[in-house]
């Protein structure tokens, strides 16, 4: 039996595998309870482009005073924040990786944020 961290990480497993047929940047995501972290890592796999998550002091400040970062508030922010910073580095299309998680909630603020931000996926 399975426990459901080792269930995510296999559902990640299969979805990194297409991307890498692919060859295409992908926007990770991963969410922890007090925060929501993203990146852009390159076709390759091998550097990281860009990063925005809500355990950065200028995020933070975005948020306000409640200072949550495990909301879907917060959520938008870090998509359109991770969306100015790719567009930034020269990267338009991206290929999402949720990393195992279900695409609603703060998943999927982030990912639309981001698309509305201008980035392609």
């Amino acid at each position: 039996m399975l426990t459901k961290k080792e269930q995510r990480l296999r559902r990640a497993r299969q979805t990194r595998i297409r991307i890498a047929i692919q060859g295409t940047a992908r926007l990770t995501v991963n969410r922890t309870n007090l925060h929501i972290y993203a990146s852009v890592i390159s076709g390759d796999g091998s550097k990281i482009i860009a990063t925005a998550s809500t355990a950065e002091a200028e995020v933070r400040k975005d948020i306000g005073a409640s200072g949550k970062g495990a909301n879907t508030t917060a959520a938008e922010i870090v998509g359109k924040r991770i969306a100015q910073k790719a567009k930034a580095a020269g990267v338009e299309k991206v290929a999402f990786d949720r990393a195992g998680f279900a695409y609603h909630g703060r998943v999927k603020a982030l990912a639309n944020a981001a698309r509305e931000a201008g980035l392609q996926f």
